[in-house]
């Protein structure tokens, strides 16, 4: 297998055929592709960067690289992704919902890296939840309850688990390219019919700005509708954490208070409404956005989501009754209290990449892959932007394993607020739509 001249190729710019991308991958399984030039291609590509055909070949080489699941079932196959936030817990209220709406959800999440949290790091704070089951297990939980949120396996696009783990260490995570590829593989591998993304803006995401996030989006979009898959994607609003939680459990209590309608985040709310619409037009269950909106608020409503996402709990080994007593199964952390305001006014901005490092800094997340996690610490209560107060008024409370944690932890939620006078304009959490 002759590697080099595809790495000189795109090197000089070139654009690559589809079996030469293919060949590249199969040698990335088999190992006939050295680490130094899955580097040097991951650099090649970095710098030259991928056309459109490039990066559909690419990520359909990369979803055939393992296991790509079939699915038989009686309604349409779908599943969302987002590119990552703080206090998004989207996943865990958007799966139900759209079971309870007719369609079949198998999703595969990921673990945490770095200042935003992993959906999978939020299941693992409920005891016996199988976060890994085998396949057989997976498919039952599909197709009976019509959801089941795991992890990836050894078996789907393995070419991908290998290409990231040398992006990660050779700087070129950031390619738009080898993100799209990356993404997509192991989505498209699911199976699935349809596929609306959640692809985050602002200073608690990945891509800071409207021009990086427009940019993902259309590549993310194009691709998998190029690959086959039908695919729309949301860009929302992430200068602020989306949930007024943040940390692992802390995060599934907020989602399992959402879905039993005890205490519902008005921007979470939206964000979820809005992409389960896009997901219901773009499997034919609805007729238009407003119809898919409208399913989506009833079930929510009517509490059919949260019957499905407590059976989609116990049937992966959680307890029976998570829903009704998610706080006794839970384990709190030892230290908790409140973050005071320092200054009357209004909450004009929030750093949300310095509120998500303060819950890795808590022990509530990973600076490593290996880095084991505290589930129980984060961030609960926080004031949004626009919120009026008054000096000495709490803006978050902190949960933390000891009294020095908690007291760093606090100092660095207050100081990644900003509370002024006047009051800040308020955008919508989603800011545009991506259509295929």
């Amino acid at each position: 297998m002759l590697i080099t001249p595809i790495i000189a190729r795109k090197r000089d710019g070139q654009v690559l055929h589809r079996d030469q991308i293919n060949q590249l991958v199969r040698g990335l399984v088999t190992g006939e592709v050295s680490d130094a030039q899955a580097a040097a291609f991951a650099m090649a590509v970095c710098t030259r960067g991928m056309d459109v055909g490039e990066r559909v070949a690419l990520t359909e080489a990369m979803r055939d690289s393992g296991d790509v699941l079939a699915w038989d079932l009686p309604g349409p196959v779908v599943d969302k992704h987002s590119t990552g936030g703080i206090g998004d817990n989207v996943s865990l209220i958007l799966a139900p919902a759209l079971a309870a709406c007719g369609a079949f959800v198998p999703m595969i999440s990921g673990r945490g890296l770095g200042h935003t949290g992993g959906t999978l790091d939020k299941f693992d704070a409920i005891p016996g939840y199988a976060t890994t089951p085998d396949t057989a297990l997976f498919e039952r939980v599909v197709r009976d309850v019509g959801c089941a949120i795991i992890g990836q396996t050894g078996t789907l696009a393995p070419a991908d688990k290998r290409l990231y783990a040398i992006r990660d260490v050779t700087g070129t995570v950031e390619s738009i390219d080898l993100i799209t590829a990356s993404i997509l593989s192991k989505k498209l591998a699911s199976g699935l019919d349809a596929l609306v993304l959640d692809v985050k803006c602002g200073s608690g995401a990945f891509m800071a700005n409207m021009e990086q996030a427009a940019a993902l989006a259309d590549a993310l979009v194009n691709v998998s509708n190029g690959a086959g898959c039908r695919t729309a994607a949301l860009i929302t609003d992430m200068d602020e954490p989306l949930a007024s939680a943040a940390g692992n459990a802390i995060e599934m209590a907020n989602a399992c208070a959402f879905l039993t309608g005890h205490e519902v985040d008005s921007r979470l709310w939206d964000v979820v409404v809005a992409l389960g619409a896009e997901a219901l037009v773009l499997t034919g269950i609805a007729a238009d956005r407003d119809a898919g909106a409208e399913r989506v608020r009833d079930v929510l409503s009517d509490g059919t989501a949260a019957e499905r996402f407590g059976r989609m709990v116990t049937e992966l080994g959680g307890p029976a009754d998570f829903l009704d007593r998610w706080a006794d199964h839970m384990e709190g952390a030892p230290v908790i209290r409140d973050i005071v305001a320092p200054d009357d006014g209004f909450v004009t901005a929030i750093d949300g990449r310095a509120v998500g490092l303060a819950v890795v800094d808590l022990g509530g997340g990973r600076r490593q892959a290996d880095d084991r996690i505290d589930h129980r610490v984060g961030f609960d209560r926080l004031a949004g932007r626009g919120a009026m107060v008054a000096r000495g008024d709490a803006i978050a409370r902190v949960h933390a394993a000891d009294a020095a944690g908690a007291d760093a932890a606090a100092a660095a939620l207050a100081a990644a607020y900003r509370i002024s006078a006047d009051p800040p304009d308020l955008a919508e959490p989603v800011l545009r739509t991506v259509a295929g």
